[in-house]
């Protein structure tokens, strides 16, 4: 048997080297043309409690603790003025250290058997055969079959269906993204204000979010409460308008983080899926990741798919006879995660309700507790 997964993310990789470990056979089939095909996101946090032990899992932990970012884990709040309300420098004793996700995705890739990713492999469908069995469409027009398929592919998954009617719903918060390069050279004012690590600059209904990447590069998201059409269409020249618009009486280091990028605007909308999204077991196939538990970011997404692939390896493992037995385990594990993340606290409540940016600063100092 040939464990069959869709989407070369941080989790599918994750299930792909742990199953790799246990000499289980393994192949990934990933819509991107190579692993440069575009940005793989930003700065990870990874947690103590479900990323950590997942790389660890899949014996990486070494390879992980040379990407750290050191310095990243520090943290700042500022008003639409640029006024600082808290500065929390990293000390070197946070038990989150920061990746950039890219570096994180190419240790995973390295750590594989060449062909084990077959690239682009865009996936326009799946079906049931009978008996556990699965074909998997391409749009290239052709299809293979599979025994065991696992559904890795994010928000807009191609193998839910064959597992949930669930579709991922519009949460009102619209996100634009930056990059400004070089920024203590090339944006110093911007650069200043970011600081060291995490830039948190919030007002009710809208803010920045922004980190600090290696080489000086500032990576923003403009996050906006805004109806699920707001700029439809519209091209970049517009989207950097408008947004800049939304912006105006703020800060100018502030608003330079848009004004000033040196990459288009991506414009994105957050989407959910329902909370403790669940199935009924179905033979031969299963999800992980935000194709089964899908939320807004709240710095818990990737660590919770790293953790989904390397328990469902482990599972795999555990009952090499018995692929049913393995599935429903991981599956019971995986609702009960999801569910208990999904009650935690809304972090966009905080973020953006009408004390910010002081309720952020009573999160992270404790005060709220």
């Amino acid at each position: 048997m040939t464990v069959t997964i869709i989407g070369a993310g941080l989790g599918g990789l994750v299930l792909a080297r742990v199953l790799h470990l246990h000499g289980i056979p393994v192949e990934v089939h990933e819509a991107d043309a190579s692993p440069a095909a575009r940005r793989q996101g930003g700065m990870l946090d990874i947690h103590p409690w479900n990323g950590q032990p997942a790389l660890e899992a899949a014996g990486l932990t070494e390879g992980f603790r040379k990407l750290v970012l050191p310095g990243r884990e520090s943290s700042r709040v500022v008003d639409r003025h640029g006024t600082v309300l808290l500065d929390q420098p990293d000390d070197g004793t946070g038990e989150r250290p920061e990746v950039q996700r890219g570096e994180l995705r190419q240790l995973l890739l390295d750590s594989l058997p060449p062909g084990t990713v077959h690239w682009g492999h865009k996936v326009t469908g799946v079906r049931a055969l009978g008996d556990g069995g699965h074909e998997v469409r391409l749009a290239d027009g052709t299809s293979f079959g599979t025994s065991l398929l696992v559904g890795a592919d994010g928000a807009w998954s191609k193998v839910r269906p064959l597992v949930s009617a669930a579709t991922p719903e519009y949460v009102g918060v619209s996100v634009v993204e930056t990059f400004l390069f070089d920024g203590d050279v090339r944006h110093p004012a911007a650069a200043k204000v970011v600081g060291a690590g995490a830039l948190y600059a919030l007002a009710p209904g809208k803010g920045f979010v922004a980190h600090r990447e290696s080489g000086g590069t500032l990576h923003t998201y403009a996050q906006l409460f805004k109806p699920k059409d707001w700029l439809a269409g519209a091209d970049a020249a517009t989207v950097t308008a408008r947004v800049a618009e939304e912006f105006a009486g703020w800060a100018p280091e502030l608003t330079a983080l848009i004004t000033e990028s040196d990459t288009p605007p991506v414009l994105r909308r957050l989407a959910t899926l329902p909370a403790g999204h669940r199935w009924d077991r179905v033979p031969g196939v299963t999800l992980l990741g935000d194709a089964a538990h899908l939320m807004p970011p709240n710095g818990e997404g990737a660590n919770l798919a790293m953790l989904d692939g390397a328990e469902l390896g482990r599972a795999l493992a555990a009952h090499p006879g018995d692929v049913e037995t393995a599935l429903a385990e991981f599956e019971r594990a995986m609702f009960a995660r999801a569910a208990a993340e999904a009650e935690d606290v809304d972090i966009y409540a905080i973020m953006f309700g009408d004390d910010a940016p002081h309720g952020m600063v009573a999160m992270l100092t404790g005060a709220g507790e």
